[in-house]
């Protein structure tokens, strides 16, 4: 009986010690099995982040700034870029406000000599904006414009854009003043506003897409205009859905017209499409020659003043808002 007995112990113990590695083994393989998953969990993970970090290096570091300065400029106007660096565009760092400027050059179709210039330019200034769809003609300065905004829009932060040309004379230290207090407000469009202008229907700059009324709507002259980034914004979000016409600034005017805009007018624009003359009073001169830039600029530093000697070529006029769009502009003496 003592045999049996310790027979059957010996099996029991064999079948437990069985029993018992069993255990282990399927303790083991869910070990195994759970670090797999967590393995795979931390591989998933990190590839997001992967992503993420490539996806934030591909983002062109933005632009901060209180002022967007867009330049519309062609590729050969170097020597107007460069008068504009040592003038009006010199010494930004004395301003009060944050000042950016960025020439804008449409290069799809520019040869490589052109090509070549350009970019060894912007290498020395950092200031170009280059528009690879952009064929750079005066015909598709409406295109340039809408693209410019649009790249503005995505790549910078800025409360305010003025746009000029590159023959245009700007006293920064007046606007960033005024805006920062008289014209410190949202849906802003500032400049020398036009409501009674004939629309061409005739010869080079004739509109065959024009038929919203006989005469075009209130617009401001394009050789300079100020624009607050929610106006700037709008443009660029429905950029697809907007109608080019010939002129810039008469495109960016219909684009804004059934908007609620604050629509300034200021005469001390000088922005039409010649001069009506040099005034100590503009903020913002058009047509201006390079030695014309050179000379107010020796002026301003000399004694403030704009002008060696104030001349007139055109009247201006204040605008009417109260009166039908036609009947908005009379022109009168007295007036800068």
């Amino acid at each position: 009986m003592a045999d049996i007995s310790t027979f059957i112990k010996r099996q029991l113990f064999r079948r437990n010690e069985t029993f018992l590695l069993l255990l282990l083994f399927v303790a083991l393989i869910f070990v195994f099995l759970l670090n797999q998953k967590v393995g795979c969990d931390v591989k998933n993970d990190s590839l997001p982040q992967k992503a993420i970090k490539a996806n934030e290096q591909s983002i062109p570091v933005e632009l901060e700034t209180f002022l967007f300065i867009m330049i519309l400029t062609a590729p050969n106007g170097k020597e107007r870029r460069d008068a504009m660096r040592k003038t009006w565009l010199s010494n930004l760092e004395t301003l009060h406000s944050s000042v950016v400027p960025r020439f804008v050059i449409g290069i799809k179709e520019l040869s490589l000599e052109d090509m070549k210039n350009v970019e060894e330019e912007n290498t020395r200034h950092h200031d170009i904006i280059f528009l690879p769809e952009l064929k750079d003609a005066y015909k598709d300065l409406p295109s340039k414009v809408l693209q410019a905004l649009k790249w503005i829009d995505q790549h910078a932060n800025f409360s305010y854009l003025l746009k000029v040309d590159d023959d245009s004379f700007v006293r920064l230290n007046v606007i960033l003043n005024e805006l920062q207090s008289t014209y410190s407000m949202k849906r802003l469009y500032w400049g020398f506003f036009r409501g009674d202008a004939h629309v061409k229907f005739t010869g080079p700059w004739a509109e065959k897409n024009w038929n919203l009324c006989d005469r075009y709507l209130p617009y401001a002259q394009g050789g300079g205009y100020v624009l607050s980034r929610d106006l700037v914004n709008f443009i660029a979000r429905n950029s697809d859905f907007l109608q080019k016409f010939n002129s810039e600034d008469v495109s960016v005017g219909t684009w804004l017209a059934p908007l609620q805009v604050n629509r300034v007018h200021d005469y001390r624009f000088d922005t039409e499409y010649r001069s009506r003359g040099c005034n100590n009073l503009h903020i913002v001169s058009h047509k201006q020659s390079v030695s014309d830039m050179y000379q107010k600029h020796r002026q301003l530093q000399k004694d403030g003043k704009l002008c060696h000697q104030e001349t007139h070529l055109m009247n201006s006029f204040i605008y009417n808002w109260s009166v039908p769009p036609t009947k908005c502009c009379k022109r009168m003496g007295g007036i800068p």
